[in-house]
């Protein structure tokens, strides 16, 4: 093939301009503020695919209606007239059912099966960056909290995963902050974290390192596919390719509905900011209840959360990073959680029943890959070596076929 237009700079798409490089094709890759820039930079870096399961599930029956009403809760709805969100949440809760999380774990099993390998390739390859092993310390403050974690991770082994789940004696044992309110710990093991911005600019390096061209500042307004893929710029200049993937994160839709792919992708917005630590937290910590995930940055230690559905441009909004400070500080001791640095805000692009979208729209030689939720850092690679596959080859692999983005 002659080229490829790639539209997003984050790790899904940089991932699929890789993989089309290793096919031999020559690739643009397009972003209109730069690499890492949207939710694949401030996330918490959890390659975790133990952990990469559907959102929607029935605890969010019981959860759900009480989060609206805690303003300290992970999950935050705005109370605002938006027929297009509240049709998505209507969508998402009918999957909060035992069935449908069973349905959607087994489409998710084969993807999360090969997401470490993925890195692997990567980092052999070229990519200037590092991924490291846990073991993850995941936190309770109620017995009762961690008998439905160990349930989960028995329902995602029972679908072909391999989660090694133990149980710490003292929880203070592998990270001395915690605080006396987090009663039960258990380690997760064969799991891995990364730093999100930095492997991601180096995965970008790579990717131009090998001949892209990268464009950023230009904003994609239009896609078609009227005998050629064509991409439309805000310029008004038309770039022409053999194939163009759109790969967007919340914002796939503006250029995807119309190309048939009908699937809400919402933005689900998360939280970070990172923290001083008075002595060095050398592991993952994950407090499933508060929905709060954590991980060594940089020297520091970055503190992520919440599930926030607005409009992926709306500005940061300062209470629900408050809202993760309130429920840390009954979590931890030995750090100034007054003190924050990068705090950040990141649309993440959510479907109604939780799985990516990745493959051919209705526009010859047009593709996109998104909708992965939380999961698009852990899944990114495995995708873009998927997708490339199926762009060159024509082959649409076994393991995609649940993602058809036109379902």
């Amino acid at each position: 093939m002659a080229g490829s237009i790639v539209i997003g700079a984050g790790m899904v798409g940089l991932a699929t301009a890789w993989h089309l490089q290793e096919q031999g094709v020559e690739v643009t890759v397009i972003d209109r503020t730069g690499v890492a820039a949207g939710s694949s930079w401030g996330n918490a870096g959890y390659l975790t695919p133990g952990k990469t399961i559907p959102l929607a599930d029935p605890s969010l029956w019981t959860y759900g209606p009480r989060a609206l009403m805690d303003p300290n809760a992970a999950l935050h709805v705005p109370f605002r007239v938006d027929p297009g969100l509240w049709s998505f949440l209507a969508q998402f809760a009918a999957r909060g059912t035992m069935r449908a999380w069973h349905r959607a774990m087994a489409a998710l099993t084969p993807i999360d099966n090969i997401a470490l390998g993925a890195f692997d390739e990567l980092t052999h390859r070229g990519v200037d960056s590092w991924t490291r092993e846990g073991p993850y310390v995941i936190g309770f403050t109620a017995e009762a909290h961690a008998a439905a974690f160990v349930d989960e991770a028995a329902r995602v082994a029972s679908h072909g995963q391999v989660v090694p789940v133990t149980r710490i004696d003292d929880p203070r044992s592998m990270v001395r902050q915690l605080s006396d309110a987090v009663k039960v710990a258990y380690r997760l093991d064969g799991q891995r974290f990364l730093e999100p911005g930095p492997f991601v600019q180096a995965l970008g390096d790579a990717v131009v390192a090998r001949g892209a061209t990268l464009r950023t500042g230009d904003t994609v307004t239009g896609v078609s596919s009227h005998g050629v893929p064509t991409v439309i710029l805000n310029s008004s200049e038309r770039l022409s390719a053999d194939s163009v993937v759109i790969a967007t994160g919340a914002w796939l839709p503006h250029l995807a509905r119309t190309l048939g792919v009908k699937v809400r992708v919402q933005a689900g917005r998360g939280y970070s900011f990172s923290v001083d630590t008075e002595q060095p937290i050398d592991y993952p910590v994950y407090f499933p209840s508060q929905r709060i995930a954590c991980t060594p940055y940089q020297g520091r230690f970055r503190i992520a959360g919440t599930m926030e559905f607005r409009r992926p441009d709306e500005p940061l909004q300062a209470r629900r990073v408050q809202s993760i400070v309130n429920e840390a500080r009954t979590l931890f001791t030995g750090m100034d959680l007054d003190e924050r640095h990068d705090e950040w805000v990141g649309s993440r692009p959510v479907t109604p029943d939780g799985l990516p979208l990745i493959g051919a729209t209705r526009a010859e030689g047009v593709y996109v890959a998104g909708g992965h939720g939380m999961w698009g850092i852990v899944l990114g690679p495995a995708t873009g070596k998927l997708l490339a596959k199926q762009i060159v080859t024509g082959e649409i692999d076994p393991i995609l076929e649940p993602f058809n983005p036109l379902r």
